[in-house]
């Protein structure tokens, strides 16, 4: 499944609606919000569609997946929007993220726990807004690229350390520009360790560099520790290979379509974070060529002057390069 999609569920006292446009939605919130009032009446009319009084309307089948069969029955579902409510602990496992990566479906989680064996999105962690009786989803975190904590900052951010969740080419190219600038430049190997590096680096003004695409799991605690922190940076593009292609380095008038609307080219099945989707874009396009991309080892082109400063110039804000 690929695309975004309406999902409106509906009585006469109570309405939801809402966009779904990536295979992994987390909804977020306390109790009495309406996360699990939602799921219910999904399940009512998928138990009885026709005698039900939930009406709903989605281009897709909507089933709720629950219970200690959830194997068996996800094996009947495809090209469908499966809603799983809190309290169902199989979602925590690798055995779900091993088998939900092989489907053709839509997943929306609502769970008030992180979920660290799933790649999904900081763009894609929502609560539930209410307004009278009518509920829509509430983003949590905003756009996947947004600079967290220098929405007050005037200027430029000059970081006195980088991190990087990549340990392959985008560490390999951050390490390049910071050492040219007199920085140091650390892969804390995975997303995971970023908290706890966080937690024992008190003292600089320190840029995290990671993929929004599926950084989402760490969010709650990173952002948690920036509220008590004024010297941390978080930077989340989708990945360090959407950043090359947003820098216009192809100058490719088809990867502009597909830059501007990625839910409809990136098939669930195939992609189950869009940061894979990205990395197998950039190769595919570059392959054979001088700007050929491998994901372990960076090609010394885009270390080019011009090439280099078109990535960073991605970056609003945050400054790198002392030399420009």
């Amino acid at each position: 499944m690929k695309g975004k999609h309406r999902i409106v569920v509906s009585t006469k006292r109570q309405k939801y609606e809402f966009e779904l446009r990536r295979n992994l939605t987390i909804l977020r919130g306390d109790s009495a919000t309406g996360k699990t009032t939602l799921i219910e009446m999904i399940q009512d009319h998928e138990n009885d569609p026709l005698g039900s009084p939930v009406e709903l309307i989605s281009d897709k089948k909507c089933y709720v997946l629950e219970g200690a069969l959830w194997k068996e029955q996800l094996a009947g579902i495809t090209d469908s929007i499966v809603f799983i409510d809190e309290g169902n602990t199989f979602v925590k496992a690798e055995e779900f993220a091993g088998v939900i990566q092989n489907t053709d479906n839509y997943y929306v989680i609502v769970s008030r726990e992180s979920l660290p064996a799933l790649p999904y999105s900081v763009e894609e962690i929502y609560g539930i807004r209410t307004s009278g009786k009518y509920g829509t989803l509430k983003q949590i975190y905003h756009e996947f690229y947004r600079i967290y904590n220098l929405d007050e900052t005037k200027g430029e951010i000059e970081p006195e350390a980088v991190v990087t969740e990549d340990s392959n080419s985008g560490y390999q190219f951050f390490d390049a520009v910071c050492r040219e600038n007199g920085l140091t430049c650390e892969t804390l190997n995975g997303k995971s360790n970023i908290f706890r590096y966080l937690k024992v680096h008190k003292n600089e003004k320190i840029l995290v560099i990671a993929d929004g695409a599926a950084f989402g799991s760490e969010m709650d605690r990173v952002m948690r520790l920036m509220e008590s922190r004024k010297n941390i940076v978080l930077y989340l593009p989708e990945s360090f290979e959407w950043l090359i292609l947003s820098a216009g380095v192809l100058k490719n008038a088809a990867m502009e379509k597909i830059l501007k609307n990625p839910s409809e080219y990136v098939e669930s099945r195939n992609y189950f974070s869009w940061e894979r989707f990205f990395t197998a874009l950039l190769i595919e396009e570059t392959k054979g060529t001088y700007l050929a991309y491998f994901k372990r080892n960076l090609n010394p082109v885009y270390l080019n002057e011009s090439i280099k400063t078109a990535i960073l110039s991605q970056m609003k804000k945050i400054k790198i390069d002392r030399k420009k």
